[in-house]
């Protein structure tokens, strides 16, 4: 009698627990379901044929395309190979690092936060009012206290490389400033706000990955979560991608699916970033990666990319996760000088450019003002580095003239 009301209690409690339970289980990440098969089609034959031709030239050891229309997934394929020595072929869904792509992400996340009114465009970064205030007692220059959360996303910051790039030369930066250890995002930022800004901010601007790094910092102070739990909650989540992820430094630290990456052939080794004095190959250890958060360190697939891009693209039949001004302050072309919100590049035709590059990696998303939207990610290194990315652009245009009418209709999202 006392097993029957223990099976009967417990059953009980299940019907109670199972709705908790659930509200923490996502669904199945693409990448988890998504096969080559899917989009193999014979009328396409020629357009594999013309990514393997374009990877041999380029030598890349392994990359993925992914293709929308209207906010549907059309065609998800992986070239090559995401491990060679393991022989393990690219899938649709295998994971790489999207570099610079990372700030398009970030830029969202600043967007969810104006919309939910805790902070604007216009909030002030440094000073009294500031997000980032506690950096004050740190700060020489004057003009600092003019930057906006505006003039970070537009690279208007007053930050250049004139010495360097801190996100990306960390020896030189302990070096510098006497740290026997990588410095964190807050030691970092207090030894770069005791020196001069190179141009007031808002009145010129220069590509900077320190300043998408405060943008981070920003998210954190503000939502009062990490960086990465943030943007996968309130930014992911809500656009239905399940398996994106801060990247490693090493090999040891690649994630479960992410593909090996590789470098240009004429590569040399390097020292590691955190001082160790062990040589290895660039993409694996030459630079901080993780440290960069929101100026690089995402790793994700293509077809979940294309799904990211999808709910930010103003059209509906894939639910947006920002409203319609948002996504027009984010696309909205001011003039050559400036950069729009995130984006790298956006034409008022509708055309927007969104690329990363890394040691080991590159990544393009262009979106045509037709509704397509092409994504092309890499696992190896080029000799032409970030200028890679108008090879690529040049190459969707050459496949969308000749295969955009043959592409398969279906929807893999």
């Amino acid at each position: 009698m006392r097993r029957l009301a223990w099976i009967v209690a417990v059953a009980v409690l299940s019907l109670f627990s199972a709705p908790a339970r659930a509200q923490y289980m996502y669904p199945a990440s693409k990448n988890e379901v998504l096969t080559n098969r899917m989009s193999q089609r014979p009328e396409l034959r020629r357009l594999d044929e013309k990514v393997d031709s374009f990877m041999r030239y380029w030598e890349i050891k392994g990359a993925t395309l992914a293709i929308t229309r209207n906010d549907s997934l059309l065609f998800a394929k992986g070239y090559g190979w995401a491990d060679v020595a393991a022989r393990t072929p690219m899938a649709p869904g295998t994971k790489m690092r999207l570099a610079s792509v990372s700030k398009l992400i970030t830029a969202v996340g600043i967007m969810v936060l104006q919309e939910k009114g805790l902070l604007n465009l216009q909030t002030p970064v440094f000073g009294p009012f500031g997000v980032l205030n506690e950096f004050d007692p740190w700060i020489k220059d004057d003009n600092y206290y003019l930057i906006t959360v505006e003039h970070l996303l537009r690279h208007q910051g007053g930050f250049t490389r004139r010495y360097g790039d801190p996100m990306f030369t960390t020896l030189a930066v302990m070096r510098q400033f006497s740290f026997s250890t990588p410095p964190s995002s807050a030691e970092l930022t207090r030894k770069l706000v005791g020196l001069r800004l190179d141009f007031i901010p808002g009145t010129s601007q220069y590509y900077s990955n320190f300043g998408y790094l405060l943008l981070s910092m920003i998210i954190e102070k503000v939502s009062g979560q990490s960086y990465e739990s943030f943007i996968q909650e309130e930014v992911f989540h809500k656009a239905g991608c399940y398996d994106f992820h801060l990247a490693g430094n090493f090999l040891s630290d690649r994630l479960p699916g992410e593909s090996h990456y590789y470098m240009q052939r004429d590569s040399e080794d390097v020292p590691s970033f955190n001082g160790s004095g062990i040589y290895g190959p660039k993409c694996y250890g030459g630079n901080d990666i993780h440290a960069t958060l929101g100026a690089g360190a995402w790793v994700g697939s293509a077809p979940e990319l294309a799904r990211f891009v999808a709910s930010i693209d103003g059209d509906l039949r894939v639910p947006d996760i920002l409203g319609f001004f948002s996504i027009y302050q984010m696309t909205r072309r001011l003039s050559d000088e400036v950069y729009p919100l995130g984006w790298v590049d956006c034409k008022e035709n509708g055309e927007w450019i969104r690329t990363g590059s890394f040691s080991g990696t590159q990544a393009v998303i262009k979106h045509f003002p037709d509704g397509e939207c092409w994504i092309f990610i890499s696992n190896t290194g080029t000799w032409r580095g970030p200028r890679f990315s108008k090879n690529v652009t040049g190459f969707f245009n050459k496949l969308r003239s000749r295969f955009s009418s043959q592409l398969p209709r279906q929807d893999l999202f």
